[in-house]
């Protein structure tokens, strides 16, 4: 009797839809009011996925065209369409008519975008399942374009926007998987160019792309994309971290591969597990990259954020007040304020916890005691369900870039816990209080200063509510934004009474090193600048003209630093054991430390020091006692050490050359180091021995 009935609504619904198609004039909002998830009749496909790229009754765009195949790469064209049309399930016989609709679609689309075709691209692949529903030239052309314009995103070549934003929301849900890539230098566009160019149609079976796309096309989120490439990973993820010893290539290839083992019954928690991955993501992902798809032929605009260089995904101030305001399951963040002590006291977001980032170079205990603090605050305000709380991290520096170095190094320690949910406020506070004045610019209620407090509760352009209120004057009932205030106030003086150190600075522009005294207290004296004037050279020039040397106190850092990790060196490949190289005869000294990227990053390593050349070990994690050799630097191509006032253990190491026009840097290093004033006072008297032997 059940199943009768069953039958009986399949009927019903089906009927409706055939109806509601017949009738002319049907949108994609009353398909899915009739279909309801269910599956697609094969019979209506063509004409529902019409609807859904809304080219249903659209003209023929091709009827203009003179129909020459002339382009300067046509041979690629046929030939790839060639290969399409191979492989299709059709009559011999039909196949001549085919191939020539599909080169003349991909040549039409080349010429109407003037785009050149590559061989590379993906488009006869994403043609392969709109040829199954056996459409016209003109519809076939115009569902082609649709799907290009709104689905395929701009810049889908390597190293291109699309995959570093992919990149990001894996390290957002899936962290550890996102680092192990990371170390195998495995990026999103070697393994998913062909799923993001081609919507999976070129790795998944024909069915299976067939029932993947009747549910994407219904959906209508150029989006869900990512997310759907999100599920594959986090389903073979156990899977590729077992991989640990596998080459690369065979890594990629497996993770390319992986939606071919994908089949029809899958569908339904494929996409269900996307969207719930979706919904545990800032909208900002969506709303700050719709650039990525339309029908502009605009390129992204320069002043875009690079993503290759985003620590972290980056979310909007206006959805960061607004997420803690909304109730339900969605994205809720509890905002960690990385500012110093005395910015942070006096404004800051009314729900942020304070972490001065400070604290993690000045007193590493402290930061470990805040950090803990921090944790137990957020977990106490999804307790109470304070308007304070959220699963979701959000760190919020000062906007402007020198003072947040400090900030990415807290950052990245988050990171390299693995911590999931981990994001920035795209601006800082900068862009916090501008958006707070751009939005109550008019009107005599300016609740500016209800989002705005300090520590110490004075109001005018800033000020607090009462403890326990939320911004709109309803009581929160636990009172944990007073909470998190007074945490944060009895953490923010700790680190102000670290003493602060001073590095020398001396520097050479002209004169022979050895001419320099470099008799001084090290390093806590401050000695006014020398500069040696060009008739104290004695001694030969050294390759011409006399290389600077100078160790100085750092204010800011330089604009012409380079990273010397993008320099290729095939001795930074090189695995060796730690403990041998420490107890080899030439090394002279050795200082544990952290090597730190302009990211924040920082990776546990070793600075060996022989005569003539300083070396970096980076430790390897998962090889304990082993580590690759990082960085090999001739001490004599040292043009200058660096330090900050505040933080004298991070030394910044410039390695150059000198001419004629002055002095080329070619590569920048950063180290965390212990007792950093006897590390560089050693490496500077084995620089000083360097110099001398050349002159002498």
């Amino acid at each position: 009797m059940a199943e009768g009935e069953d039958q009986l609504l399949q009927g019903s619904w089906d009927r409706d839809l055939a109806d509601a198609l017949e009738s002319g004039g049907c949108d994609l909002e009353t398909v899915r009011n009739i279909i309801q998830g269910r599956e697609l009749p094969c019979d209506q496909r063509a004409k529902i996925w019409k609807i859904a790229l809304n080219v249903a009754g659209k003209g023929d765009s091709l009827a203009s065209w003179d129909g020459s195949l002339d382009l300067p790469e046509q041979a690629i064209i046929h030939d790839k369409c060639q290969q399409l049309i191979d492989l299709q399930p059709v009559p011999e016989e039909e196949k001549p008519a085919l191939l020539v609709d599909v080169e003349s679609v991909i040549t039409f689309y080349c010429k109407s975008r003037n785009i050149t075709f590559k061989q590379n691209l993906n488009w006869p692949e994403l043609l392969k399942p709109l040829l199954s529903l056996q459409l016209s030239r003109s519809d076939l052309y115009n569902c082609f374009y649709a799907i290009m314009n709104k689905y395929i995103p701009r810049d889908c070549v390597s190293n291109g926007r699309p995959f570093h934003l992919f990149r990001l929301l894996l390290q957002y849900h899936e962290p550890e998987l996102c680092s192990f890539l990371d170390t195998k230098k495995i990026t999103p566009d070697s393994y998913a160019m062909n799923w993001l160019g081609s919507m999976f149609a070129g790795q998944c079976l024909p069915e299976v792309t067939q029932a993947m796309w009747d549910v994407y096309l219904q959906q209508a989120d150029p989006f869900l994309i990512f997310f759907l490439m999100l599920i594959m990973l986090v389903n073979a993820k156990d899977n590729i971290l077992s991989q640990e010893g596998d080459h690369k290539e065979e890594l990629i290839q497996m993770l390319e591969t992986s939606p071919a083992h994908l089949e029809v019954e899958d569908m339904e928690d494929l996409f269900s597990l996307a969207q719930y991955y979706y919904s545990k993501t800032p909208l900002s992902l969506r709303k700050d990259n719709q650039n990525l798809f339309g029908s502009s032929l605009v390129a992204l605009k320069d002043e875009e954020m690079d993503l290759s260089q985003a620590l972290c995904l980056p979310v909007s101030v206006p959805e960061i007040l607004q997420a803690n305001q909304l109730q339900g399951d969605g994205v809720r963040f509890f905002v960690v304020d990385c500012r110093p002590a005395e910015q942070y006291n006096a404004g800051h977001l009314s729900t942020a916890f304070h972490l001065d980032s400070d604290l993690m170079l000045q007193n590493p205990a402290e930061f470990a005691l805040s950090v803990k603090s921090l944790l137990e605050a957020q977990k106490q305000s999804l307790e109470s369900g304070s308007i304070a709380s959220g699963e979701h991290l959000c760190f919020m520096g000062s906007g402007r870039e020198e003072e947040d170095m400090y900030m990415n190094m807290v950052l990245a320690h988050f990171l390299q816990k693995n911590k999931e949910y981990v994001s920035i406020a795209k601006g800082g506070f900068m862009a916090l209080q501008q958006h707070l004045a751009d939005i109550n610019v008019e009107g005599p209620d300016n609740v500016y200063v209800h989002w705005i407090v300090s520590t110490s509760g004075s109001r005018g352009s800033i000020s607090s509510p009462a403890d326990g209120e939320s911004p709109n004057g309803s009581g929160d009932g636990k009172g944990v934004k007073s909470l998190v205030n007074k945490m944060t106030f009895a953490l923010k003086s700790r680190s102000v009474n670290v003493k602060e150190k001073v590095i020398s600075f001396i520097e050479n522009t002209s004169a022979p090193v050895e001419r320099i005294s470099f008799n001084l207290p090290w390093p806590e004296n401050v000695v006014p600048d020398r500069h040696v004037s060009s008739s104290d050279r004695v001694g030969k020039p050294y390759r011409g003209v006399k290389p600077v040397f100078s160790i100085g106190d750092e204010e800011e850092y330089d604009t012409d630093e380079i990273d010397s990790s993008s320099m290729s060196d095939d001795d930074r490949k090189e695995i060796v054991n730690i403990q041998t190289w420490i107890n080899k005869p030439d090394i002279k000294h050795h200082f544990p430390c952290n090597e730190v990227k302009e990211t924040g990053h920082m990776f546990p390593s070793h600075l060996l020091v022989t005569g003539t050349h300083m070396y970096c070990l980076r430790e390897i994690a998962s090889r304990k006692g082993f580590a690759y050799i990082q960085s090999r630097q001739a001490l004599n191509s040292v043009v200058k050490i660096t330090s900050k006032k505040k933080h004298p253990e991070l030394i910044t190491f410039k390695f150059g050359n000198s001419n004629s026009s002055g002095v080329e840097v070619l590569a920048v290093e950063r180290y965390l180091i212990p007792n950093a004033g006897d590390a560089t006072k050693a490496i500077k008297q084995q620089i000083m021995k360097v110099l001398d032997a050349l002159e002498s």
